[in-house]
């Protein structure tokens, strides 16, 4: 009876003196959770570089993408990494055309400001970069004696 008496006595006290567990720990810091992704990486800075009627260079990037979403047309040609960038001096110009259910978004480069995409080659002749100097519009500079 007296070893019942005392059972029931911890059992007041502590709820966990019964089985045999002694003392309950509890937490000093909160619970923190796990996180998902861990940060991940940094961006890959993709995107449009060069918007409509901006003035380009050879080589200028005109956009940055995964996959074909721009298509090259005019002027314009696609890296490996569908990078499409500037193959001629002027301006960039962004179109679409129907394909097959869809649309296609096409990005080229015309020569002259007012110019539009896709160019008509029967009615306005082809457009032709040669990346020569006219000689004869420079103007002759005579040498001062």
């Amino acid at each position: 009876m007296v070893f019942l008496g005392r059972c029931f006595d911890a059992a007041t006290r502590n709820p966990f003196a019964v089985f045999g567990l002694g003392a309950v720990r509890t937490a000093t810091k909160r619970a923190g959770g796990t996180v998902a992704n861990h940060g991940g990486s940094a961006g890959r800075r993709l995107g449009v570089k060069k918007f409509s009627d901006e003035y380009v260079i050879p080589g200028n990037i005109i956009v940055r993408q995964r996959g074909s979403v721009f298509h090259p047309s005019q002027n314009v040609a696609m890296g490996k990494d569908h990078t499409i960038y500037a193959l001629v001096p002027g301006y960039v110009r962004f179109y679409k055309q129907k394909y097959m259910r869809g649309e296609r978004k096409f990005v080229g480069v015309v020569l002259n400001r007012g110019e539009k995409l896709p160019r008509d080659e029967s009615e306005l002749g082809r457009s032709r970069y040669f990346g020569l100097v006219n000689v004869n519009t420079l103007q002759t500079v005579s040498p001062t004696p």
